[in-house]
């Protein structure tokens, strides 16, 4: 399937976060990339909010080791934008506060904070906080609430990195079309994509559609172990106080809270597994997570409510992503099922995939990825 790297055609279906960082690294490498996308409603690259602070997470070492080489790559990746001339990527290394009411947690989760820093020095320092010193970060923090603070936590502004590296993309000369696309195999080999009538040829299909991928799949018999879990996440502005230095804020449960330029304040989100393509904003989703998010930080009563998104994510139920080749046809790639990760992990994958395309080895080990797996116990 390779051919040499100045011949190598591929095409990119789905422009989200690792879509735009798998065309972007392939036309970088050499590629002749194509990118097509349906313009989906409910994509969840803009509809999330960016943290990039794995570790604090108790998910499966698999899921771990991804996220933290996805946390590492983010100031290598803004580089290589900016020597493209792009600077927008809405990347800031804010911190996180990793609150709660329960000391003995705490202090459970700090030991393991400094065993894992060993390792991962990308972490940054590591420092317990008094209620008095967290809300100095973070003014509309509750009372009763002490922190853990990281300093190498990040956050990003996910619709606007996608877009720089698009843009970055097409300034190496990668070509970005809309339409409906339909996959074209013969004799269990890729040949390519159907947009508009018309087949565009290609070595390599990746396919970043995420929640939507199984759609594209469908004829050729493919089930991957994906479906859309809806995400409704709440928009907020602040009277007074510059909120872009403010850290990312995480509960003791899934919810967060993160503050970009602008007092622009990110409350989020619903995890409503079995949703479907629901795209409404309900009463209830916005019950949850306004509750979850002025219950930690009182301090926000009086904000604004700005906006309501709603995003799809691409789940999978043992929580890791789908990365490699799709047996039964040659030359087709996935990069999807990044759950609420996919902010993290996404530019990295994006990284990784254009490598498989290649036929180069990988820097990090992904068999335990493969888009064709049992996941169902």
């Amino acid at each position: 399937m390779r051919k040499e790297c100045d011949e190598l055609k591929a095409i990119v279906i789905g422009s989200g976060i690792a879509g735009a960082s798998a065309a972007y690294h392939l036309v970088k490498k050499g590629a002749d990339v194509s990118i097509l996308d349906e313009g989906h409603e409910g994509q969840s690259t803009k509809a999330g909010a960016g943290i990039i602070c794995p570790w604090f997470s108790s998910r499966s070492e698999n899921w771990y080791r991804l996220a933290r080489a996805g946390a590492a790559y983010y100031p290598s990746l803004v580089s290589q934008l900016k020597q493209d001339g792009e600077t927008g990527t809405g990347y800031a290394k804010t911190g996180a506060l990793r609150v709660s009411g329960d000391v003995g947690a705490l202090d459970r989760i700090e030991r393991k904070l400094r065993e894992q820093k060993r390792e991962a020095p990308e972490t940054g320092d590591i420092t317990r906080l008094s209620n008095e010193e967290a809300r100095r970060l973070f003014p509309p923090l509750g009372e009763g609430l002490e922190a853990i603070y990281v300093s190498g936590a990040a956050r990003v502004d996910g619709h606007l990195l996608r877009n720089t590296l698009l843009s970055a993309a097409k300034k190496h000369g990668a070509v970005l079309l809309n339409g409906k696309a339909e996959l074209s195999v013969e004799q269990d080999v890729i040949k390519g994509v159907i947009i508009d009538g018309r087949l565009l040829s290609a070595d390599a299909v990746i396919l970043a559609g995420g929640a939507w991928t199984n759609q594209l799949l469908q004829p050729l018999g493919i089930q991957l172990p994906l479906e859309p879990q809806r995400g409704q996440i709440v928009h907020l502005k602040v009277l007074d106080g510059e909120t872009g230095k403010w850290p990312v804020i995480l509960p003791d449960t899934d919810h967060y809270i993160v503050s970009f330029d602008g007092s622009r304040v990110v409350a989020g989100a619903t995890r409503e597994t079995g949703s479907g393509f629901d795209y409404r904003i309900t009463a209830g989703g916005i019950e949850e997570v306004l509750n979850k998010a002025l219950s930690v930080a009182p301090g926000l009563h009086g904000a604004a409510l700005e906006e309501i998104r709603i995003g799809f994510r691409p789940f999978t139920k043992d929580l890791l992503p789908l990365l490699g080749h799709i047996p039964g046809a040659d030359g087709l790639i996935a990069a999807t099922g990044f759950g609420p990760s996919g902010l993290t992990i996404g530019p990295y994958a994006g990284s990784l995939i254009a490598s498989l395309a290649f036929g180069e080895k990988t820097d990090l080990h992904i068999d335990q990825y493969l888009p064709v797996r049992d996941i169902s116990k």
